[in-house]
């Protein structure tokens, strides 16, 4: 089977959700889809909001890393997590659920079959126009900030999200302004695919993911990507009715970009004892450069009220962090040791206002938040990055953070913020846009080594 009608017997698939369910849109064509300048296009906002130099008009990373190969792929939305989760139903108020001793799916001599990142966007686009356009976004160069790119040492672009887990979205989180058809899976998922492939990430770190087994693992394997998955002990996805087992977060890599040195799954703690809040440490081999790049992974505890409680995950947090950074860098052999770069990257559920904030901003992991450069003095975080109306009101909270090592790691550039126009009166999760969290998004690269260069 060709590429182009491998894409749309895998898309035209998505139709089908992980309940047994069936959408009334319908089903893709298999053969070819309108592109991208079609009529399904990015609302642009009045203004940017931020600092610097923008790139007016962001397109889809190269696909030139992703191969094209013949073998049919697993479609999105199948039911595996369905039967994965469902022998553990008569025990979800009684007992965490075990994390599995295994992860297969983190298996890096897996060779899954390649899809056409180009032409899945295309279909995803196909598949979404009934829908309005996503915001526009810009991708802004920080005021200040020199060209640093070099053959040698290309940019490395990282995107956070807290995608919404679908069961919460539907049955728990109350989006009162939000259409509950907005929020079907059928389509929803496209959205969020549409998101990733629009920027293709080198690394990809997720939250509220709900969907892993049966939708984001087998599409994102299929377009070159490692991923590991961590859910959380008592997720409040298993209090939902027909839901699609727990939550959690996910880390995913460009398996053309990095190796994989080494995984660590930590169940955060406070005060000696553990939470139901996670995080997936990963320490990667850039292929490029050969330079070692710690990943972090991370989603604290929710709701206000609960300001100690996430102070004290951080505090376990960081602790981890600094061991996993120092051992990593003691097995260096081509470098002198020293202290491996840091990327953490989360829904902190914290304002800059709080502790966590604070802890972080002043570790001596030497950790800056890669989004108040988008400010104009660069200290300062953007207004928000989720935006929702629930029955308790309205709430426009800064929650979701890029922090890097500032004395080993440069930002070049960051995806702007989506202005109050861009949103929408209902805020969000909307028709335009499939979560009640604004991605993140940034390209950063190593500080430059002489040596490195030549």
């Amino acid at each position: 089977m060709n590429p182009a009608r491998r894409c749309s017997a895998l898309l035209s698939q998505l139709c089908v959700t992980s309940r047994g369910g069936s959408t009334a849109r319908r089903p893709l064509s298999p053969g070819p889809v309108s592109s991208p300048g079609g009529t399904r296009c990015c609302r642009s906002g009045v203004g940017g909001g931020g600092a610097g130099v923008i790139e007016t008009c962001p397109q889809p990373r190269p696909s030139g890393a992703f191969t094209t190969g013949t073998a049919p792929v697993c479609p999105m939305g199948g039911s595996s997590s369905s039967r994965l989760f469902g022998t553990f139903a008569q025990s979800l108020n009684r007992a965490p659920l075990a994390q599995p001793a295994l992860y297969p799916e983190e298996n890096p001599d897996q060779d899954p079959a390649q899809t056409d990142p180009d032409q899945l966007l295309r279909e995803c686009e196909e598949a979404l126009q009934s829908r309005p356009a996503r915001p526009h976004r810009h991708l802004v160069y920080p005021t200040g900030t020199a060209s640093r790119r070099h053959k040698h040492n290309p940019a490395i672009r990282i995107m956070q999200w807290n995608i919404l887990a679908q069961a919460l979205g539907e049955g728990k989180d109350g989006f009162i302004r939000c259409p509950v058809d907005a929020l079907n899976w059928q389509e929803r998922k496209y959205l969020i695919m549409e998101e990733i492939l629009t920027y293709r990430p080198d690394i990809l770190c997720l939250q509220e993911v709900d969907h892993y087994y049966d939708t984001f693992q087998p599409i994102l394997a299929s377009l070159g990507y490692q991923g590991s998955f961590l859910a959380k002990p008592w997720s409040p996805c298993l209090d939902v009715e027909q839901n699609n087992g727990p939550d959690g977060c996910a880390l995913f890599y460009r398996r053309s970009r990095f190796s994989l040195q080494a995984t660590a799954h930590l169940r955060l703690s406070a005060m000696m004892l553990p939470t139901n809040q996670v995080a997936i440490v990963q320490t990667l081999i850039c292929q490029v450069t050969g330079q070692r790049l710690c990943v972090a992974v991370t989603h604290l505890k929710a709701r206000s009220g609960w300001e100690r409680l996430r102070s004290a995950q951080g505090a376990d947090l960081l602790q981890s962090l600094r061991s996993i950074t120092s051992q990593s860098s003691s097995s260096q052999t081509e470098a002198a040791p020293g202290t491996v770069p840091l990327v953490v990257c989360g829904d902190f559920n914290a304002e800059p206002s709080e502790d966590v904030y604070r802890r972080f901003s002043s570790s001596a992991l030497g950790l800056n938040s890669a989004y108040k450069l988008l400010s104009s003095d660069g200290q300062t975080e953007p207004a928000y990055t989720t935006w929702k109306i629930r029955p308790s009101g309205e709430s426009c909270s800064t929650l979701d953070y890029i922090w890097y090592t500032h004395d080993a790691l440069s930002v070049d550039c960051l995806l702007d913020i989506p202005t109050e126009e861009q949103i929408g009166p209902d805020r969000l999760p909307s028709y335009h846009y499939p979560s009640d969290h604004l991605s993140l998004l940034c390209d950063i690269s190593f500080r430059e080594e002489p040596h490195r260069l030549m």
